[in-house]
């Protein structure tokens, strides 16, 4: 299972300094992915770690001039709220400026406010999800794109310059029934939510590879992403999964990975002591530090 780290995004610890500085370590002790999310605007009501959030593509934009090896995931950036024309343009520009590392997640999101402030359609986001990706593959890769469709419609026409990668992967996410399946049918991966427990994760994995074998797909083709949100604490026998002490925590991921999880990702933003507006900045730092040495590829 390939291991990667959530940059810092979300809260008081989401400086320039300490985005570099995560990426920077991460790169040094083998991980093999950097991670960020989207949340553009939030409720009152939301938890903390939504309410003072970094764009998803900028932060990757901007640890790529300091990196080389190690690739750069948004998960996830929702479909509804921004063409996907321009998103076309801005993934294939990163995935230039960083050497073909990009990986782009893609959801339709699921915030009512967003969906108002963006003037988005809730109505049919499955249809028009799959739409999309077609349209995005459609512009990284033929010479002349042309497509005319339900929802989107772009005239014969020149895109470029092309991505490096010769397909960006594209990771679906949801939780629903309908979204997993819509993964394994087209997409070349899942990611998961932030709220998956081990139930949850164990279930996604089942029907996103049942959905690909259905339609003719190498289900073992598929990568299927687990954003971990991990709480550090003090040992406890009545903890949640991937909360706990760092070994509790390691218990946890051989589970993961059990499950069929193929990349797993610690993203400390949905920790309310780091990825909060009021969180000290220094302290989530120090969990980040340890985290990143304690679970360093080969360390395992």
């Amino acid at each position: 299972m390939k291991l990667g780290v959530g940059l810092p995004v979300s809260g008081t610890w989401a400086t320039p300094d300490r985005i570099q500085q995560v990426a920077v370590r991460a790169e040094e002790l083998g991980y093999d992915s950097l991670w960020t999310f989207q949340r553009l605007i939030a409720a009152e009501t939301l938890e903390p770690q939504y309410r003072s959030v970094l764009d998803g593509i900028v932060p990757l934009a901007f640890v790529a001039a300091t990196t080389w090896r190690i690739r750069l995931g948004v998960a996830i950036v929702n479909m509804p709220f921004v063409s996907p024309v321009v998103l076309a343009k801005q993934c294939a520009t990163l995935d230039i400026l960083s050497n073909g590392r990009l990986d782009t997640g893609l959801g339709v999101g699921w915030s009512a406010d967003e969906f108002q402030a963006t003037g988005a359609n809730l109505a049919e986001r499955g249809p028009r999800a799959a739409e999309y990706v077609s349209v995005l593959r459609t512009l990284w890769t033929e010479k002349h794109p042309e497509h005319e469709g339900r929802f989107y419609s772009i005239p014969r026409t020149t895109f470029e310059p092309k991505p490096v990668q010769a397909r960006i992967p594209i990771l679906l996410g949801g939780t629903a029934p309908a979204a997993l399946r819509r993964a394994g049918r087209i997409a070349d991966g899942w990611v998961s939510s932030s709220r998956a427990d081990l139930d949850a994760l164990r279930t996604g994995v089942a029907t996103v590879r049942q959905a690909a074998e259905e339609v003719g797909r190498d289900p073992e083709t598929l990568r299927l992403v687990c954003r971990g949100a991990v709480k550090v604490r003090p040992a406890s026998a009545d903890r949640a999964p991937l909360s706990g002490s760092i070994e509790q925590i390691r218990e946890d991921l051989a589970v993961v990975e059990e499950i069929g999880i193929t990349e797993f990702f610690f993203d400390l933003n949905f920790d309310p002591e780091i990825g909060s507006p009021t969180a000290d900045p220094e302290a989530s730092m120090a969990v980040a530090r340890e985290v990143l040495d304690a679970f360093a590829p080969g360390r395992l």
